[in-house]
């Protein structure tokens, strides 16, 4: 995962998946440590003493459940990428949970393989959609007040705002868009807060929803 030093924290009442979960992300590169609880709220008392860089979170759990818990780390503790592993599909669950700030959601079914790019991803890109997250932003945005083209909120943006936004959904890196545009990544990084703050996304994953709402991009 680059050079980065990867902490992660996983959330799960189901103590075989839950261990079974730290001993596969131990063996990925980067990761140089795995810590394991059985609820959110003593994911939340962890994370206050001990800071981490991706929380694979768990939606139904005693105690405090997956919701809750994202609510409170997205407040809390914003540095922190919250991947959802969960068995359910429903896709307005998982736009839902993109809303309050997710940074990408996996079924229980995912591949060791999956699991890895998607920590990979939300490291670099700040978010991860596989097909499952694409439909769900669909048709977050297909039953919402989104039949229309939204001209005035597409027409706030600069027309460089939007050729980032366009590559951002391509899942390029601050760096990788900064070599592609010729411009310096801190200067990437301040048209992503622009962008931010124009779209009121929470997240790179909100800038996502924005894009295919305002017809910028198709997944």
């Amino acid at each position: 995962m680059d050079d980065k030093a990867i902490k992660v924290l996983i959330a799960d009442d189901h103590t075989l998946f839950r261990k079974g979960m730290s001993m596969m992300v131990k063996t990925f590169p980067g990761v140089v440590s795995v810590h394991d609880v059985e609820n959110g709220q003593k994911a939340l008392d962890y994370l206050g003493e001990n800071p981490v860089d991706i929380l694979l979170l768990d939606l139904e759990m005693p105690v405090l459940d997956g919701w809750e818990t994202s609510r409170k780390v997205v407040n809390n503790f914003p540095d922190t990428y919250i991947i959802m592993i969960s068995m359910h599909d429903s896709l307005k669950l998982i736009s839902d949970l993109i809303e309050i700030g997710v940074h990408s959601y996996l079924l229980k079914s995912a591949e060791p393989e999956e699991v890895q790019k998607a920590m990979i991803s939300v490291i670099n890109n700040d978010f991860y959609y596989n097909q499952l997250v694409a439909r769900a932003l669909h048709q977050k945005v297909r039953l919402g007040n989104s039949d229309k083209l939204l001209e005035d909120d597409k027409n706030q943006l600069t027309k460089r705002e939007i050729e980032i936004l366009e590559l951002i959904c391509q899942e390029l890196t601050m760096k990788e868009i900064g070599e592609k545009l010729f411009i310096s990544e801190q200067t990437i990084h301040t048209h992503r807060k622009n962008l931010m703050k124009k779209t009121e996304a929470k997240n790179a994953v909100g800038l996502v929803k924005f894009a295919i709402q305002n017809h910028i991009v198709s997944l």
